[in-house]
């Protein structure tokens, strides 16, 4: 890290303001290209919400899946999301990212420190539509040890979101997931889990914190380190205050306050907006989140830094946000955990709505959506269908089958003690479902009626309602071991019964600064702003504000930053 000094102006060919997926990718890609990069990051570590997410990116067309044999023509993913995105649907931007995300993924892979696994069996969200992909769509950061990093990235990375852990220990999706849920059914599954939870321990005592990466810090951690190694210089703990422009409205720096005070950067090649988008800004949530009058009527998972610095910087200068996408908001269900220490964490219900035995229902106990879709849709409907004045929220609701063998929320499967979450009421238990849904002020007739219909057709593996477990996503989001038909369904008999109160949330935001297929970002007139990029969540979304398959924030985030970069490493590039 360069100090910084407070009346010194500093020059680089690229400054890029802010440190998750699209700014690293940004950062490296223009770094590699041979331009001089400056990182800057408000908080006092970097990876913003990229470092708290799975970490998987939406990159059809990749060198994996050609190496599996899988040569998909570029028309089939492009199917899928003119279907799913309708009027959302811009050609420019899908095209760019279609062609542009095997080149992100060739050229980290095999030029960088960052590697990847293949996301081979995971498919896109809604298998019903056109050109559905049922896997090799996606690419998943490659496990690393943070001793292998090494201490500078140590000192940049953020780390592991406590509630998407175990102890503090990321467990990946996958193999390494699927042992934690057999440990008590496999002897292999044990031996693993202990093996890593053994490990972790040891890593907390000897470096009070884990040094296996996975998910978001693995991705974040080796985009540190592919940075490091190009020459990318960080300030952290250093905001933007103010773009600067010449007169001809080109921006060309940068000022920042940072602990040695106020000072600018000039850029002489282009100013990269990154900061992560909009979701702790209240004022912007109270204008265009659905169903949140005050704007704390929603609980994010990303940092508290994420204010969004890069919209108004944008509009500072003459850039707008986009208002016309579906959603300007990437859904996740949450809910939320109080602590002992009266701090309140958010936990996301990502994998366990769809796993047999658990069903999510609304107030007057009826299901609402096929709970085994994606985050987004569950939240969405959700809103959708909660009626107008009443608290937007639902419970999923499980039995103790249920409970042997998964996690309800934060509360972990046998033989970890589900006490605590009772004690501080995460949890609701009741012996029967009647007495569950007195609790939980549920309406109980609702319930019972909901449940023995559920149940009956859960027996032979059907949801005529929702059609649950009808597609290669739900199946997969289910569990291969489950003995009734269907991965994804089992009745809900066994007493006691469980239930968790889930609300609406969010991974980040999906309005942002509206650009053009090169990522520029344009004025009133649609005209680019000389010198002036947005990526990552700071760009409108590609997705036109749908969620069509897992890893869509940071696909795009990762093939637009390198795309980026790469043009900004070219003064022909930036002519163009």
């Amino acid at each position: 890290m360069t100090p910084a000094r407070s009346t010194d102006e500093y020059t680089y060919d690229v400054v890029v303001v802010g440190s998750g997926a699209g700014g690293l990718s940004t950062a490296v890609a223009a770094a590699h290209g041979g331009a001089s990069v400056l990182v800057v990051e408000k908080a006092d570590v970097c990876g913003g919400a990229t470092a708290w997410s799975g970490g998987w990116m939406w990159a059809p067309r990749n060198l994996f899946a050609h190496a599996d044999g899988i040569r998909e023509d570029r028309a089939l993913p492009r199917t899928y999301l003119e279907h799913r995105l309708g009027d959302n649907f811009d050609a420019g931007k899908v095209d760019a990212l279609l062609d542009g995300a095997p080149e992100m993924v060739e050229f980290f892979e095999t030029r960088t420190a960052l590697q990847f696994v293949p996301g081979a069996g995971i498919a896109d969200i809604h298998g019903d539509t056109p050109g559905a992909g049922t896997g090799h769509r996606s690419v998943g950061p490659k496990p690393v040890s943070l001793r292998r990093l090494g201490p500078d990235v140590a000192a940049l990375l953020r780390r592991q979101l406590y509630e998407t852990s175990f102890l503090g220990m990321g467990i990946m999706a996958g193999p390494d997931l699927q042992a934690f849920l057999h440990s008590t059914r496999s002897a292999k599954a044990f031996a693993h889990c202990a093996r890593r939870v053994t490990t972790h321990m040891f890593d907390l005592v000897t470096k009070r914190r884990g040094q296996h990466l996975v998910n978001g810090t693995a991705l974040v951690g080796r985009l540190l380190r592919s940075a490091l190694d190009a020459g990318v210089e960080f300030r952290v703990s250093t905001a933007a205050t103010a773009l600067t422009a010449a007169d001809d409205g080109r921006v060309t720096g940068v000022r920042l306050a940072g602990p040695a005070g106020a000072y600018t950067v000039s850029a002489r090649r282009g100013v990269v907006l990154a900061t992560g988008g909009f979701t702790h800004d209240l004022d912007r949530r109270r204008e265009l989140f659905p169903r949140t009058p005050t704007g704390r009527e929603h609980w994010t998972l990303t940092p508290p830094t994420t204010t969004g610095d890069g919209i108004s910087l944008g509009e500072s200068v003459g850039g707008r946000l986009d208002r016309t996408l579906a959603s300007p908001v990437a859904y996740c269900p949450v809910s939320l955990v109080r602590y002992r220490n009266g701090k309140q964490g958010v936990f996301p219900h990502i994998m366990d709505r769809a796993k047999p035995g658990a069903i999510g229902v609304l107030a007057d106990g009826r299901r609402f959506v096929n709970e085994a879709l994606g985050y987004h849709d569950y939240t969405l409907a959700m809103i959708e269908q909660v009626p107008d004045g009443a608290e937007v929220c639902s419970w999923l609701i499980a039995d103790a089958q249920y409970m042997k063998y998964y996690p309800l929320g934060m509360a972990k499967p046998f033989p970890i003690p589900t006490w605590p979450y009772l004690r501080s009421r995460y949890l609701t238990r009741g012996a029967t479902l009647r007495e569950l849904a007195a609790k939980i002020g549920v309406d109980p007739d609702g319930l019972d009626k909901t449940v023995t219909a559920f149940n009956e057709n859960a027996r032979a593996g059907e949801d005529p309602e929702f059609g649950r477990g009808s597609t290669p996503f739900n199946v997969k989001s289910g569990d291969p071991d489950n003995p009734w038909p269907n991965p994804s369904l089992a009745p809900l008999e066994k007493g006691p019964f469980y239930a968790v109160k889930v609300v609406p949330g969010s991974f980040g935001t999906f309005a942002g600064l509206v650009t053009d297929s090169c990522s520029r970002v344009l004025d009133s007139a649609n005209a680019p702003i000389g010198g002036l990029y947005a990526v990552g969540v700071d760009q409108a979304g590609v997705m036109g504000g749908h969620y069509p398959s897992g890893g869509i924030n940071l696909g795009p985030a990762m093939t637009f930053g390198y795309l980026t970069g790469r043009r900004l490493a070219s003064t022909e590039g930036i002519a163009r």
